[in-house]
């Protein structure tokens, strides 16, 4: 062999082995590529999840947030409009009692309270309250019940109200007393019966 054919033959040998590194560095070097972009897609997967999780708990809560301001302002809307309807309500019923005031049932009602108050404790000093406006009945009254009357100095629409300072007890058939407490007890009740 010549010296030529020597350095033709390292030559091709050499360059048979760099080709060899050199291929195996870039199957190494793709190798890592591709895992490192394996690794990369995952964690941009993962990260995709987890901001659309997070959307859609954010979603969730807005949603939640809307409905919850959404039915407080229907409750506030209802309850305003209740009030409202309530409030008309007793009026007409004032006005009623008002016209029953004028009639001649009402004495009788004013009649049986001033008795049971009466019955309640018998022989005990007591103080029988008419209201300011059933003054011109007030002799009438007491002739027909056979008690002392005392004209209130406080308005409360009709009824009676009787003292028994001795047990510190009010006997309170008064009107006022009695619309204030079922206007108190007063519920819109729902189409279905829930208050």
């Amino acid at each position: 062999m010549t010296l030529e054919e020597k350095l033709s033959h390292l030559q091709a040998s050499s360059m048979e082995e760099a080709r060899a590194e050199g291929n195996a560095i870039i199957d190494n070097y793709r190798e890592a590529l591709e895992k490192v972009l394996k690794d990369h897609k995952e964690e941009m997967r993962w990260q995709a999840e987890t901001r659309i999780k997070a959307e859609q708990s954010n979603a969730r809560h807005m949603l939640n947030q809307a409905n919850a301001r959404t039915q407080l302002e229907l409750k506030r809307k209802t309850g305003k409009v209740q009030v409202e309807l309530k409030d008309k309500i007793f009026k007409e019923a004032h006005m009623l009692v008002n016209e029953y005031m004028q009639t001649d049932e009402y004495e009788a009602y004013l009649v049986k309270s001033i008795r049971k108050a009466t019955e309640f404790a018998p022989g005990e000093d007591m103080t029988i309250y008419i209201n300011p406006s059933d003054e011109p009945r007030l002799s009438s009254l007491e002739k027909a019940t056979g008690t002392r009357l005392t004209v209130s100095s406080e308005d409360f629409i009709g009824g009676t109200r009787a003292v028994i300072r001795e047990r510190n007890i009010l006997i309170d058939n008064s009107f006022t007393t009695l619309l204030r407490n079922e206007y108190d007890k007063f519920i819109f009740s729902g189409g279905d019966g829930i208050a």
